[in-house]
């Protein structure tokens, strides 16, 4: 394109050809040096300036648009790679916040967790040592069944050895009257033996003197068996009291093996409902456990992500860096994409599904794998 038809001719016609053809030269070079100028600043990242496009026809007025299409289309991309760098970097820094958050509940919640494991471990302990001591108990409160019983059997044969008692001292009771009639009747003979003593005159001093050792003998006989009918009586009465005794040990011993019974039933009632609470603590605790396990799980998935929330950012600002780093029509215009509302509806959706959620369910650790691709920068 630099060279030009410099011979001259005598003809005018081909002096006016060779105008012609220097002139659609000099048009062709400056055209195409337009396009060189305008590719020049677009391989330099400068996509400001178009190819004027008057005076073009036909192919090179489609390789004007060409090019001017293709500046286009890298200014549209630039513009789309800087708002999604600016809403990527909105987004991260949104992230880093929210991640942050999660990361000091997580830690919080790990923490809270791990103490309320150890107060629940410390609880089921507690509630274990109460079961077996209330087995333990069951098991005195049935041997004092035993004892009550036993006791009240004794309380029975004590009650018929009175009742025994008192069926010989009532024995002994009439024998003595026996013994004080007999007296008695001594008594009244001695008194006919000193008064035929009394009338035999000197032959019955001597009967009369045995006749007076007979009535003194009557007479202590009398007193022994009112000294031992008083003995008997106060027996009979010490039996009587006794045997009142045995019966009200008896109802004792009833009222006593009733309430026993009541208490053994609530010591079964009380050792049922602890076995009951006991397995409800171990899956209590058992629960907890695993939620203990997940929090630190969750921890850790927050502290990844605080990483990646990083990694994010730092990519995001790399995006915004080499998009302003270009020169293009509209590059100061360019506004971030608004995802709040989309954010927001998501939220929503997660608050509305976490209200459904009512058992536990364990879930797989998340294994985020590290990798080492580079962005490529336009």
């Amino acid at each position: 394109l630099c060279q030009r038809l410099n011979t001259q001719v005598s003809n005018p016609a081909l002096m006016q050809l060779k105008n012609v053809l220097n002139n659609m030269a000099e048009n062709l070079e400056t055209n195409i040096d337009n396009v060189l100028k305008v590719l020049e600043q677009y391989s330099n990242y400068n996509y400001l300036n178009k190819i004027d496009q008057k005076g073009l026809k036909e192919h090179l007025q489609r390789l004007a648009e060409g090019v001017n299409s293709l500046g286009d289309s890298i200014t549209s991309m630039l513009k789309e790679n800087k708002s999604n760098g600016l809403t990527l970097e909105n987004s991260s820094k949104l992230l880093l916040e929210n991640v942050d958050k999660l990361n000091i509940s997580s830690n919080e919640a790990a923490a809270s967790l791990e103490e309320t494991a150890a107060a629940l471990e410390e609880i089921t302990s507690n509630i274990r040592n109460n079961t077996q001591s209330i087995a333990k108990m069951s098991n005195l409160s049935n041997n004092v069944t035993k004892s009550v019983k036993e006791g009240e059997e004794l309380a029975n044969q004590t009650t018929t050895a009175m009742e025994e008692i008192n069926t010989q001292v009532n024995l002994v009771n009439e024998a003595i009257g026996v013994i004080d009639n007999i007296a008695f009747q001594t008594n009244i003979l001695s008194l006919n033996a000193a008064v035929e003593a009394a009338t035999a005159g000197e032959a019955g001093k001597g009967f009369a003197v045995v006749a007076q050792e007979v009535r003194n003998l009557a007479s202590r006989s009398a007193e022994a068996a009112k000294e031992i009918k008083n003995i008997v009586e106060n027996a009979t009465q010490k039996a009587n009291e006794g045997k009142n005794i045995a019966s009200n040990m008896i109802k004792g011993y009833g009222e006593l093996n009733l309430n026993i019974s009541q208490t053994v039933t609530l010591i079964s009632d009380i050792e049922m409902a602890s076995k009951e609470q006991l397995m409800g603590i171990e899956q209590i605790n058992d629960a907890v456990n695993q939620l203990d396990q997940q929090t630190q799980q969750n921890a850790m998935v927050a502290t990844q992500s605080h990483d990646i929330a990083l990694s994010t950012d730092k990519i995001a600002k790399l995006v915004v860096s080499n998009a302003n780093a270009k020169e293009f029509i509209g590059k100061n215009e360019v506004k971030a994409k608004n995802i709040v509302n989309q954010t927001q509806g998501r939220e929503d959706k997660a608050i509305i599904n976490s209200k459904k959620v009512s058992t536990l369910q364990s879930s797989k650790p998340i294994v985020m794998k590290n990798n080492n691709d580079e962005w490529e920068s336009f």
